[in-house]
C-alpha cells in the first residue's frame, strides 16, 4: 500500500465529497467562462500595482462603452499608497492609447513626485500621454512587442468655456516635452524628431516607436516583462531600506 491510497483512505468521506465538490465547481467555472478568480496580492504583500488601462479619462466623462482609466480614482489610490507604511514600492502597468493631457501630466507628476520606490512596464501600448505617465517611475521596462505613440497635442472642444488658442496648445506640449526629457534619457532634439516627423503614421504626424527603439532613443531604461519589473522594484526597496538604515545608524 502506498502513502498516497493511505492518506486516502485516511480521509473522512465527507471531505472527500467537499474536495470533490469543489474540484468540479471549478472545472465548470473553468469551462463555462474561461476563467476562474485568482487570488490577489496578498495583505503583507509591500507592492501595489496599479494599472492604467484603455483611454485616461480627465475633464470629460467618455461613453460608457470605453474601456478608461479615471484619474479621480488614480489620484487617491496614489496617495494612499504614499501615506500606507505597509506599502514599500509602486508597479505601474501600462496599456492605454492616452487620453485627457491635463489628467495624464497630474498623474505623471504624482507618480514622479512619490518618496517610494516606483517602476513601471508597458504592455501592448503605451501612447501619446501614456509616455510622459511610463517615464515618471524611478525605472522603466517595455515589453519587446509593445509600441509607444509619441505625436504633437491634439484637444478639441473648449477649455474653461473658451475656445484653445495656439499659444494655450502650444504652452502644454512644452509642459509636455519638458517632463518626458526631464525624467528620462532620451534628448529634447531627438523627442521633437519624432514628435514631428510625417510619414511614420498614415495622414498624420508623429512616431510609432516600438519596444527596443524606445531602449535605444533613451525614452525606456530597458526590455522586460513582468518579471523583470518586479526583480527591479524588490532591488529598489532594498537600497531604498538600507538607506534608510545607515542613515539612522548615522544619525
Amino acid at each position: 500500500m502506498n502513502n498516497n491510497q493511505f492518506i486516502n483512505e485516511e480521509q473522512p468521506q465527507g471531505d472527500q465529497d467537499k474536495n470533490e465538490s469543489k474540484g468540479s465547481s471549478l472545472v465548470d467555472k473553468i469551462q463555462q467562462l474561461g476563467q476562474t478568480n485568482v487570488p490577489q496580492l496578498s495583505n503583507d504583500s509591500k507592492i501595489h500595482c496599479l494599472t492604467i488601462v484603455g483611454q485616461i479619462e480627465g475633464h470629460i466623462q467618455l461613453p460608457p462603452q470605453n474601456k478608461t482609466t479615471k484619474y479621480e480614482h488614480v489620484i487617491p489610490q496614489i496617495v494612499a499608497i504614499e501615506q500606507n507604511p505597509k506599502i514599500e514600492g509602486l508597479l505601474v502597468i501600462l496599456n492605454t492609447v492616452g487620453g485627457d493631457v491635463e489628467a495624464g501630466l497630474a498623474i505623471s507628476e504624482m507618480l514622479a513626485s512619490l518618496s517610494k520606490p516606483t517602476v513601471s512596464l508597458v504592455l501592448g501600448g503605451g501612447h501619446s500621454i501614456g509616455v510622459p505617465i511610463a517615464v515618471a517611475c524611478d525605472y522603466s521596462y517595455v515589453a519587446e512587442t509593445a509600441t509607444m505613440t509619441i505625436h504633437p497635442v491634439r484637444l478639441t472642444g473648449l477649455v474653461i468655456g473658451v475656445p484653445q488658442t495656439f499659444e494655450y496648445l502650444d504652452k502644454m506640449q512644452e509642459r509636455v516635452v519638458n517632463f518626458v526629457i526631464s525624467h528620462s534619457n532620451i534628448k529634447e532634439e531627438k523627442f521633437k524628431e519624432l514628435m514631428f516627423s510625417k510619414g511614420n503614421l498614415t495622414r498624420d504626424i508623429g512616431t510609432n516607436v516600438i519596444g527596443s527603439d524606445a531602449v535605444e532613443y533613451g525614452l525606456i531604461d530597458g526590455i522586460g516583462g513582468i518579471g523583470q519589473a518586479l526583480k527591479k522594484l524588490n532591488e529598489l526597496i532594498e537600497e531604498r531600506n538600507l538607506s534608510d538604515e545607515s542613515g539612522q545608524m548615522i544619525q
